[in-house]
């Protein structure tokens, strides 16, 4: 992996959303529900449900990063849960900002697979090394990704951060 970072901006992100959607348009691909991966995947799930006018929107919370480069052994879920019962019969697509290692997603599409009747994932970017290949991706880069959403947070726990 290379020390120099993939930055997506706002502005590149709004551009980054909409061609993934329409990349899963043109596939004939029409969810019934976006099930955005929290934290990351949250904001990509928001812009995608929107661009392809799907009005249910679900969230998981998962945790696998600890940090930059850090992880738990295993992704795990976290409350509040997902009712799995509220996928069954759907098509569900499955979002997450990258697929890194893609555990977290493959953990993910697993606790799908029983409910869900077609389960197919989206992210914006994916990595060479990741277990799983998403359905659709907007990029693939070998790169530590800056997203705009995670940078450096405005309030801490010890009070505000300069902005």
């Amino acid at each position: 992996m290379t020390s120099e970072r993939e930055v997506l901006t706002w502005e590149l992100f709004g551009t980054a959303s909409r061609e993934l959607a329409a990349t899963v348009h043109h596939d004939g691909f029409e969810p019934d529900v976006v099930l955005g991966i929290a934290r990351g995947g949250l904001v990509p799930a928001g812009a995608i449900a929107y661009a392809l006018d799907c009005k249910n929107l679900f969230a998981l919370n998962v945790e696998f990063y600890t940090g930059v480069g850090t992880t738990r052994d295993e992704p795990i879920i976290l409350p509040p849960f997902l009712n799995a019962a509220d996928l069954d019969g759907k098509r569900v697509l499955v979002v997450d900002d990258v697929a890194d290692s893609g555990r977290t997603l493959e953990l993910v599409v697993k606790f799908c697979r029983g409910h869900g009747d077609d389960v197919r994932t989206a992210v914006l970017y994916d990595k060479p090394g990741s277990v799983v290949t998403p359905t659709y991706t907007w990029r693939t880069t070998e790169r530590w990704i800056n997203f705009p959403w995670s940078e450096p947070p405005l309030v801490d726990r010890t009070g505000i951060v300069d902005v």
